[in-house]
C-alpha cells in the first residue's frame, strides 16, 4: 500500500543553498577541531513493495498461500490475504536490508483470521507478536535489535493451522538504511473520469465511476460539498429531498492529496410516492422452497405452512446472457407439479399475506454480475419474472462470488422498475459478513434504504470472529449471536438482520442447531435474555426474524422448526 498520511517517518529534504554552505563550513571547523562526526541518517522504511502494490513482488509466500486482494485494504489499492490450509500456516516472508548493531521497530497492518508478525536472522533476539483475529484493521508492531555482523533478517507474517485467512497490509520495518534506501512515496492521482448517476429513490441518488490508479478512496461531493467517501467505484448519496436535482462530482485521494474534482454530472431524485416499500411483517420468518428433489419432502407451494412469511423459490437459471436469468418449474422432479398449479399457488400465499420471491444462486448457482451490461441483464431479467410469475422480489444467495458494485446497481435499476413492494433479500454465508469491507456486506450497505433482510447462514461455515474479536464455533446460541452483531453493529438496522439455520440435520453439512438455540439467540439479541457467554451491549427489539434451509427439509423432519420457531418470531417485542 502507499504510505499514510500519519507515517512519522522523516523523508530528506533539500535545504536552502545558503543554509547549505554555512552548515557546511560549521560542519568543517567542527570536524578540523574533531569536536563532531558525520551526523546521522533519518530512519527509513527497509521493507520493498511494504503495501503489495505490486503483487507479491520481494515477497515469499508458502505452498502458494497468499494472493493479492483489491478490498478490503488498509491504504493504498491492495494487501495481502494468505489462508492456511492442512499443516500449512501460509507464512509470507522477504528478506529485509538492515545495518549492524542497530535498532529497528516491525510494524504491520492485520484484519481477519489469526495473524502473527515476526523477525529471524537478527543476530540477537528474534521477536514476534500476534493477533487472535480482528473484523477491522489492527496494527501490530515489535521491535529489534540487530547484532555486530548482521546485515540482512527476513521478516514474516503468518496465520494459524485451521483458521480463517488473514490480510496484512503496509508493512514497515524503520531504522537506518540498510543500503536499499527508501521506497518513494505516492504521487497525487488523476480526477476521476466516466461519472455517471444511476438509479434515484426520492431520497438518494446512486453514483459510479471509472478507478484511479494509485488512489486509495474517493470523496463524493454534492453542489460543491463533500457528501460522503467511497473506497471503491460508486457510492450512493442520501439524505436528498424528493423531486429536486442536484449536481455530483468525485475526487481520488490518498496519501499524498486529494486530485482536483471530476467532470459534474447531475441527477434528479424521484417524486414522492414511488419508493419501496415493504409488506413484510416487522418480525418474519423466511423459508427456501426446493425446486428439485434431492431426497428432501417434495412439496408444492400450497404445502408451505402458514408460519413462513417470506418463501424464496430455490432457483433461477443463468442464462446464456451475462447477468441474466430465467425460471424452470421442476414438473418431473416434483410429481408432476405443473405450472399452472405453482402459479396458481402463488397468488394463494399472496392472498394469505405471504410473499413469494424468486432465489438467485445457490451452492451451484452460475450468474455472476460484474459489469454495466450483466447488472441491466439481471435487473431486466428479474423484473420480467416478476411480471411473468408475479414473485414479489428477489432473494441474492450467491455463494460462488458477488461484485458489490454491480449488483448495487443491479438492484437498484429492478428497484426502479418494480417501486413499492419490492422485497429484496439476501443469504450470505458467515465469511461474506464478517467485515464491512467485505462485497456482500458492502452490497447490503450500499442497498440499506432498499433492503428487506439479511439472513445469513449460520452453517456449513466452521469456526468464526464475533463483534468481540472473540472465535466462536458454530452450533451454538453464542455463535448465533456473536455473528449476529458485527451485522448490528456494522450499519444494518436490526429489521434487516435474520438469523438462517439448517431446518434439520440432514439440511445441511455442519451447523445444525435445534429450535430452542435459534429461539433463545432470538432472545438474547431482541430482549436480553437466554444468552450465552456473549452478551450483546444492547438489545435489537426489531431484529427481522429467522430463516431456515429448507421447507422441505423441515417437512421431512415433521416440521418442528417452523412450529417451533415461527410461533417464537411473531411474539418478539
Amino acid at each position: 500500500m502507499e504510505r499514510s498520511a500519519g507515517s512519522s517517518r522523516r523523508r530528506r529534504r533539500s535545504r536552502p543553498v545558503l543554509g547549505g554552505t554555512i552548515a557546511v563550513v560549521a560542519a568543517a571547523a567542527l570536524t578540523v577541531t574533531g569536536l563532531v562526526s558525520t551526523a546521522q541518517a533519518a530512519d527509513v522504511n527497509n521493507a520493498r513493495n511494504a503495501g503489495f502494490e505490486s503483487g507479491l513482488a520481494n515477497w515469499t509466500c508458502a505452498g502458494n498461500s497468499g494472493a493479492i486482494v483489491s478490498s478490503p485494504v488498509h491504504g493504498g489499492t491492495s494487501a495481502l490475504k494468505a489462508t492456511p490450509a492442512g499443516q500449512d500456516n501460509a507464512k509470507c516472508s522477504q528478506a529485509v536490508k538492515v545495518k549492524p548493531n542497530s535498532t529497528y521497530t516491525l510494524s504491520s497492518w492485520v484484519q481477519g483470521g489469526y495473524a502473527y508478525l515476526g523477525v529471524s536472522g537478527t543476530g540477537t533476539t528474534d521477536v514476534s507478536t500476534w493477533s487472535p483475529g480482528s473484523t477491522t484493521w489492527t496494527k501490530l508492531s515489535t521491535s529489534f535489535k540487530t547484532g555486530a555482523n548482521t546485515t540482512s533478517v527476513t521478516v514474516y507474517t503468518h496465520g494459524w493451522y485451521g483458521q480463517a485467512a488473514y490480510l496484512a497490509d503496509d508493512f514497515e520495518v524503520t531504522g537506518p538504511d540498510g543500503g536499499g534506501g527508501e521506497e518513494p512515496g505516492p504521487v497525487i492521482p488523476g480526477a476521476p473520469a466516466g461519472l455517471a448517476a444511476g438509479a434515484t429513490t426520492t431520497s438518494s441518488v446512486a453514483l459510479s465511476w471509472n478507478a484511479v490508479s494509485g488512489a486509495s478512496g474517493y470523496k463524493v461531493y454534492r453542489d460543491g460539498v463533500q457528501a460522503t467517501t467511497s473506497t471503491g467505484t460508486s457510492a450512493t448519496v442520501t439524505g436528498l429531498t424528493a423531486d429536486t436535482a442536484y449536481q455530483f462530482s468525485v475526487s481520488a485521494t490518498n496519501a499524498a492529496g486529494e486530485s482536483v474534482k471530476s467532470a459534474a454530472v447531475s441527477a434528479r431524485t424521484a417524486k414522492n410516492g414511488t419508493g419501496p416499500v415493504t409488506t413484510v411483517p416487522k418480525h418474519a420468518v423466511t423459508g427456501y422452497w426446493q425446486n428439485f428433489n434431492n431426497g428432501a419432502a417434495v412439496q408444492k407451494l400450497s404445502d408451505v405452512p402458514a408460519d413462513y412469511d417470506i418463501i424464496a423459490v430455490s432457483f433461477a437459471d443463468a442464462t446464456a446472457t451475462q447477468g441474466a436469468v430465467t425460471f424452470n418449474l421442476d414438473t418431473a422432479g416434483l410429481n408432476g407439479y405443473t405450472d399452472a398449479q405453482f402459479r396458481s399457488d402463488i397468488k394463494a400465499k399472496q392472498a394469505a399475506g405471504k410473499n413469494v420471491i424468486i432465489s438467485i444462486g445457490g451452492e451451484l448457482g452460475t450468474v455472476r454480475v460484474d459489469s454495466d451490461a450483466s447488472a441491466t441483464a439481471f435487473s431486466n431479467s428479474v423484473y420480467a419474472l416478476m411480471q411473468d410469475y408475479g414473485f414479489n422480489g428477489v432473494d441474492i444467495d450467491l455463494e460462488n462470488g458477488l461484485n458489490a458494485t454491480y449488483m448495487t446497481k443491479a438492484l437498484r435499476q429492478l428497484s426502479a422498475k418494480a417501486g413499492s413492494g419490492l422485497v429484496i433479500t439476501m443469504a450470505p454465508q458467515t465469511i461474506d459478513m464478517q467485515s464491512t469491507s467485505g462485497e456482500y456486506f458492502k452490497t447490503a450497505l450500499n442497498v440499506k434504504d432498499i433492503l428487506t433482510v439479511v439472513n445469513m447462514q449460520y452453517y456449513n461455515s466452521g469456526s468464526m470472529l464475533g463483534c468481540d474479536g472473540k472465535v466462536y464455533s458454530q452450533g451454538s446460541v453464542d455463535f448465533l449471536t456473536a455473528l449476529a452483531c458485527i451485522q448490528l453493529e456494522g450499519g444494518l438496522d436490526p429489521s434487516q438482520v435474520g438469523i438462517g439455520v439448517p431446518a434439520s440435520t440432514r439440511g445441511a453439512g455442519s451447523g445444525y442447531v435445534s429450535p430452542s438455540i435459534v429461539n433463545a439467540a432470538l432472545d438474547c439479541l431482541a430482549k436480553g435474555t437466554n444468552c450465552g457467554s456473549f452478551k450483546p451491549s444492547r438489545t435489537y427489539p426489531s431484529l427481522r426474524g429467522a430463516m431456515t434451509w429448507s421447507t422441505n427439509w423441515d417437512a421431512t423432519a415433521g416440521f418442528a422448526w417452523s412450529k417451533a420457531v415461527g410461533p417464537h418470531v411473531r411474539s418478539l417485542p
